[in-house]
């Protein structure tokens, strides 16, 4: 299959590539405590190894945007939007620039929902979506943002209950748009790297022995909704958590598998956002 023989060669590399980054720059690296002001540190961190780049210099062809939006709940003081930031979106462009020739911002880039600047970004990510509890200017803002041409990219949450509350919060913004399971021969499966399973990708949590749901979500789904005229324009990754995959992927007891998957379906997911 396309590119499937350079998978695990490539996340091997990414691995290696990422921890001796971490290392060398002081990031914290797995094993080190982070300090409620961990993201100020890796900011400054970044930066004095000349890893950072400022928004407001030449613009790039991409920016990963996280997308900050109103929970209930969170940590550290801030919303569950946070979880997993900044590593796990820096370490993800870490290796979206070396796997593709897509010119990627270096840099963290999270956005409120009703940030004018939000238009810019035709690729947002969102996690831990079953604490969200959008104010109405965050859903109008959103609906907005989509039918406008952006993706919605969903990751990072388990089992029913967050489903349900997920579920209320996206009709809110696309009322009349029914949610699909996608089959495996969607372009999105194939656009980069050809995907042939869903795999469930499992928190960090698996190095020490558990298991790889969480709460009752025991199969993991990819679900999309579309727009009248086919465009997809969110894709839900439902009982699964890709950003672990790619924070952790410099951990040597994070299952390869895991990361692997991970990469490529993000990677197929921007490289058709970009192109549809």
């Amino acid at each position: 299959m396309k590119n499937r023989a350079l998978a695990r060669s490539t996340a091997v590399g990414l691995a290696a590539l990422s921890l001796g980054a971490a290392m060398a720059a002081g990031l914290p690296v797995v094993g080190t405590p982070v300090p409620q002001d961990g993201i100020g540190d890796m900011r400054e961190a970044l930066d004095r190894a000349g890893l950072l780049r400022s928004r407001d210099e030449l613009p790039h062809e991409f920016y990963f945007t996280r997308a900050i939006y109103t929970s209930n709940g969170g940590y550290w003081g801030r919303g569950t939007w946070a979880i997993d930031y900044p590593k796990a979106d820096q370490q993800f462009v870490f290796g979206l620039r070396r796997l593709t020739n897509v010119d990627a911002y270096q840099g963290d880039n999270a956005v409120t929902l009703t940030d004018p600047e939000l238009l810019r970004y035709p690729f947002l990510y969102a996690l831990e979506v079953g604490y969200m509890n959008m104010r109405p200017e965050e859903v109008e803002a959103l609906r907005r943002y989509l039918m406008a041409g952006g993706f919605l990219f969903i990751d990072d949450f388990w089992g029913s209950f967050e489903w349900r509350n997920f579920e209320m919060e996206i009709r809110r913004v696309l009322p009349d748009h029914e949610i699909v399971d996608l089959t495996l021969d969607h372009p999105v499966f194939h656009t980069f790297y050809d995907i042939d399973y869903i795999e469930q990708v499992p928190s960090v949590r698996i190095v020490n022995g558990g298991p790889t749901y969480e709460q009752d979500g025991y199969v993991p789904y990819v679900r999309g909704i579309f727009d009248d005229d086919g465009r997809l324009l969110v894709l839900i990754n439902w009982n699964t958590d890709l950003g672990d995959a790619w924070e952790w992927v410099d951990n040597p007891f994070y299952p390869l598998q895991y990361s692997n998957y991970a990469y490529q379906l993000a990677v197929n997911a921007i490289l058709y956002s970009m192109s549809h």
